[in-house]
């Protein structure tokens, strides 16, 4: 039996921006919730997700929730800074910043995500429009992109079908 090859599919890379790790991690999205519970249950679901990140996501993630407009948000929903931060560190496998791809979105801030989605041929979630206007340039780069995880996933299936 031990030389028996291992029939588990790896891990998809997973690549949140930094609004929806908001969603995620303090507003409680609904939207988010299938999505927050695959993540909690990755060992279940035999690891169907690998979420990574970068020290500069992070970073901007750390920024973002120092924001003075966030702080009455944070109150509200009973979070620190700190916490949601703990929470993402807990989740997030930290690789290394990728390369630069030359597929380049028009706002800066978020080529680091795109970067990082093409060197891990990873699924991308965002909202964010310059993002989104990207989805077929990215899906020739094997990334599947949209607002939820099965928006990138149906992405993806009709990207397959179509060859």
């Amino acid at each position: 039996m031990e030389n028996e090859p291992n029939l588990t599919p790896a891990p998809q890379p997973l690549i949140l921006d930094t609004n929806i790790v908001l969603d995620l991690l303090l507003f409680g999205d609904a939207a988010m919730a299938e999505l927050q519970r695959q993540l909690q249950t990755a060992v279940a679901d035999a690891q169907r997700w690998r979420w990574i990140a970068t020290a500069p996501m992070r970073d901007e993630l750390a920024h973002v929730l120092a924001y003075a407009h966030l702080q009455p948000r944070l109150a509200f929903y009973g979070h620190t800074p700190q916490a949601i931060l703990a929470r993402f560190d807990a989740a997030v496998q930290q690789v290394p910043v990728a390369a630069p791809t030359p597929i380049l979105c028009k706002d800066g801030d978020d080529q680091k995500f795109i970067d990082l989605a093409v060197a891990h041929q990873a699924v991308l979630i965002s909202k964010d429009k310059a993002v989104l206007k990207l989805r077929r340039r990215l899906a020739r780069a094997g990334v599947w992109v949209g607002p939820t995880v099965a928006a990138a996933q149906e992405a993806a299936m009709r990207a397959q079908q179509l060859g």
